[in-house]
């Protein structure tokens, strides 16, 4: 089943529980994120294969096909025109058609994929895991949490959890990330980025 979504391109995009940090100035963008934040509506977050994250007059930019669905989890109206939003990745999709909406916001006709299934981490892939606990236990020691960008809770025990926390922050190209958000098998998505660890 198709469904129409508003649409944020960027660059760089999201993971399921992923943390974006958004800083919105343009107005096509101030209207969208205030009504997703009082409707609790999410909206999808596109990733950039040609074209410009601001809008330029009679540019339409090329987005990839598959992206993620972002949920405002903080909003903080700054001055009437530049708000602070804090998002957590939700569902990811597949993306069918874009086409201009209101204020210039673009609309993506898209299909939700499924849910990571629940698949725990192997013995061979421990160490990986591991060292992503111990991250966020020294932050928590230091009283850092907050300043960590992962949310909670913390599924270091599935497959698909720990692959996305990696995958969103190595520097790694954007097709590279794009792969591993696409992959629908959680444990080979997590072989994947073992491999540029």
């Amino acid at each position: 089943m198709q469904h129409t979504i508003p649409l944020f391109p960027l660059s760089n995009g999201l993971f399921p529980d992923g943390m974006l940090p958004l800083q919105i100035f343009e107005v096509r963008y101030l209207d969208l994120l205030k009504r997703c934040h009082q409707q609790q509506l999410p909206f999808g977050v596109a990733w950039i294969k040609e074209g410009s994250e601001v809008k330029v007059p009679g540019e339409v930019p090329l987005l990839h096909d598959v992206g993620c669905l972002a949920h405002v989890r903080e909003f903080e109206q700054v001055q009437p025109t530049f708000f602070r939003v804090l998002c957590q990745g939700g569902l990811r999709f597949q993306l069918h058609d874009v086409q201009p909406g209101p204020f210039g916001v673009w609309q993506g006709s898209v299909n939700y994929l499924a849910q990571d299934p629940e698949v725990e981490v192997p013995m061979s892939m421990q160490a990986h895991a591991d060292r992503l606990g111990k991250v966020i236990a020294t932050a928590q020691q230091k009283g850092l949490l907050d300043k960590l960008p992962i949310f909670a809770p913390y599924h270091l025990d599935q497959c698909g959890w720990v692959a996305n926390r990696y995958a969103e922050a190595m520097p790694i190209s954007a097709e590279l990330k794009l792969q591993m958000l696409s992959e629908p098998d959680p444990l080979k998505r997590l072989e994947a980025v073992a491999q540029f660890i």
